[in-house]
């Protein structure tokens, strides 16, 4: 199987889906890792933080054993501004090159600008007529993100869960690499938080840890 995880912004990827990564990289699948936005001293971010972003990708990518790492390098927190167009077509080529079975993206109702944006163009390099790769789309849920949104009409409702036993310490192991973005309990990118909702989606499948979904669209 082909698997592209969408991130907005990289550690997206790990905290939704990081575990179900390791997973198919282990089961023999080819993982894709598609970075929408990056960091840039033109865009006021210091050189010393915009080098420590691109050695934090490094040294992830390299941990999942990813087989294709993209980055499209839009700015940062500042998608809203960006033309949805210019948005889809790079997420397009990303798809077009790569031909993913299954695509793992940002919950629609995630509180952050960025995630929003960034489903909505992905939706847009879904349809079976352009992209008949695309078997399968699924959401996942990013902790400091996902449980913040306030639209109650569209919300996370997780209907796949994926059994990461085995593999959660491997993803808490990678988060651990983007230094500037784990804090101290009871802030939800800790370690004991991470450890907590793999433990509550385990509970909610019969599985010692999980990882939750939601299936948006399947082609079987």
């Amino acid at each position: 199987m082909k698997t592209i995880v969408v991130a907005p912004h990289p550690d997206d990827e790990t905290l939704g889906a990081g575990g179900t990564l390791l997973r198919r990289k282990a089961e023999g699948g080819n993982i894709g890792w598609l970075i929408v936005t990056s960091l840039s001293t033109s865009k006021g971010w210091s050189k010393a933080k915009v080098e420590k972003r691109s050695e934090e990708i490094r040294s992830v990518a390299e941990f999942y054993g990813f087989d294709s790492v993209f980055e499209l390098n839009f700015p940062s927190t500042r998608l809203d501004e960006v033309a949805i167009g210019d948005l889809v077509a790079a997420i397009s080529g990303v798809f077009k090159d790569f031909s993913p079975e299954e695509v793992f993206v940002p919950n629609p109702s995630d509180v952050h600008t960025d995630h929003r944006v960034v489903f909505d163009a992905v939706a847009s390099c879904t349809k079976w007529f352009r992209y008949p790769s695309v078997k399968r789309v699924l959401a996942y849920e990013t902790l400091s993100e996902t449980e913040f949104g306030l639209n109650r009409s569209q919300t996370f409702n997780p209907n796949v869960f994926v059994d990461i036993e085995g593999y959660l310490d491997g993803k808490c192991q990678a988060m651990g690499m983007f230094e500037t973005e784990v804090f101290d309990f009871p802030f939800p990118r800790s370690y004991e938080a991470i450890r907590a909702l793999a433990t509550l989606r385990g509970a909610a499948s019969g599985y010692q840890f999980a990882e939750a979904f939601e299936l948006l669209r399947e082609r079987a």
